[in-house]
């Protein structure tokens, strides 16, 4: 249907780039931590428990305020809300330059958390109300591309604003989170004047455009509800609701396990700090790759289970692969392999709650599911710690982040999924495979 490629193309290409640039940012402000701890643990005395704990700990308050934050975010609208919260995590990152220890360090990674809450799960019901169902798994994949992208891009950017070390009185791990802070705070302004809340308010769209764009939009809110009528607490307690946020806990430790200690396990091959940051790029040109793939291809065959498992099953390879061989060039290209699985799962996962929820409830429900998946976040990068600390590789941690991940797969394999009811609009027309290729518009 020519309207159809039409505005999504044109709606695509309005949100989606922009909201990858401030996604870059979040990721890389959460994660260059990493790369600090290069130096800034030896200059502050900090142990890889320590540092594990402070990396993690960021997500027992995004954690804590996940919810309540998507519930403001439709209250006050997502331009301001993600606006604020930019704004905010723009500041508190550059200010961890200026922590003198563990104590100074663990309370400003918590204040970050805080700040940053409601973000991820913000976006991914601001694009429910923009993208119909049979588009969902790519536009979140090409969203999502900021993950592996902010480390491609970052990973290098950051060895060398370590290498500054001096500059201006500053250690090279100061003014790497100066440098790559401010960046958040700009765009969060940018946000203010450049979002919009809801199709019905797009200008940049015209009228025969903005009226069958809601009308698509509706109609899917429309099959959702008569499916569903619970209650906002009831939608929370729903036991899928809870399941997904385990299967989420379980999916993401990996990323999040990766995006920490990437960098001190390439470090750990013997490489100069500068090498660091190049090699440990590499591994997320293939993450990017993977996530691409597989979230057009899942769009395609309008199959979401067995691609979620799939991406699992690459995760869990890698990680195992690693532990079983000692030349650096293998345990790169295992890592390769797990980061492909790792964020080609993230796209996919996000459509099956999408599928079923709607409204209200349903950014509640969507920040509960990565309010629990976010304790991976804690749970996996203090667990790589300790357990690097407590035998002296990083084997035992890789292994036991590969058992979180088998264990989201026995749940989704449980989990019911109404692909009728997600892809309803497009079964009687061939329109979702037909405009795979909405960039070309």
């Amino acid at each position: 249907m020519e309207m159809e490629r039409k505005v999504v193309g044109r709606v695509m290409k309005r949100i989606v780039p922009f909201l990858m640039i401030c996604y870059l940012f979040a990721f890389l402000d959460r994660v260059n931590i990493g790369f600090a701890a290069l130096t800034m643990n030896r200059n502050l005395g900090i142990s890889a428990t320590a540092f594990g704990l402070a990396a993690g700990i960021f997500f027992l308050t995004y954690f804590l305020l996940e919810v309540p934050s998507n519930v403001a975010l439709v209250r006050f609208g997502a331009r301001r809300w993600i606006a604020r919260i930019m704004i905010t995590w723009g500041v508190l990152s550059a200010a961890t330059a200026f922590v003198q220890g563990a104590d100074s360090l663990y309370f400003t990674r918590a204040l970050l958390g805080a700040a940053e809450a409601g973000f991820f799960p913000g976006i991914i019901f601001f694009l429910t109300q923009w993208f119909p169902s049979a588009y969902r798994a790519r536009i979140v994949a090409y969203f999502m591309t900021a993950l592996p992208v902010s480390s491609l891009i970052g990973s290098p950017i950051s060895a060398l604003l370590l290498s500054a070390d001096g500059f201006l009185g500053f250690h090279g791990w100061q003014i790497l989170f100066i440098t790559e802070g401010i960046p958040s705070v700009i765009l969060g302004f940018i946000v203010l004047s450049y979002l919009t809340d809801e199709p019905k308010q797009a200008k940049w769209l015209a009228p025969q455009e903005r009226d069958w764009l809601i009308s698509r939009l509706e109609s899917e809110r429309n099959l959702k509800k008569q499916h569903e009528s619970q209650s906002l607490m009831q939608t929370l307690l729903t036991p899928k609701v809870l399941a997904l946020g385990l299967a989420n806990f379980g999916g993401i430790a990996g990323t999040y396990a990766l995006g920490f200690f990437l960098p001190q396990i390439v470090h750990a091959f013997g490489f100069s700090i500068v090498q660091t940051g190049f090699i440990s790029a590499v591994p997320y040109i293939f993450g990017m790759g993977g996530m691409v793939w597989l979230g057009k291809r899942s769009d395609r065959r309008q199959e979401r289970k067995g691609h979620a498992i799939f991406a699992l099953s690459l995760l869990i390879c890698g990680l195992v692969l690693y532990t079983v061989t000692s030349s650096p060039a293998w345990r790169l290209c295992a890592l390769s392999l797990a980061a492909s699985g790792a964020f080609a799962y993230l796209p996919i996962f996000w459509t099956l709650p999408t599928s079923f929820l709607s409204g209200k409830s349903a950014a509640a429900a969507i920040g509960l599911i990565n309010c629990i998946g976010s304790l991976a976040g804690f749970l996996g990068p203090y667990l790589m710690g300790y357990m690097k600390d407590a035998t002296g590789n990083y084997e035992a941690g890789l292994l036991a982040i590969a058992g979180l991940a088998a264990s989201a797969i026995a749940i989704i394999l449980l989990l019911p999924h109404d692909k009728n009811m997600e892809f309803a609009d497009s079964s009687n027309s061939k329109s979702g495979p037909q405009t795979a290729d909405v960039t070309a518009q």
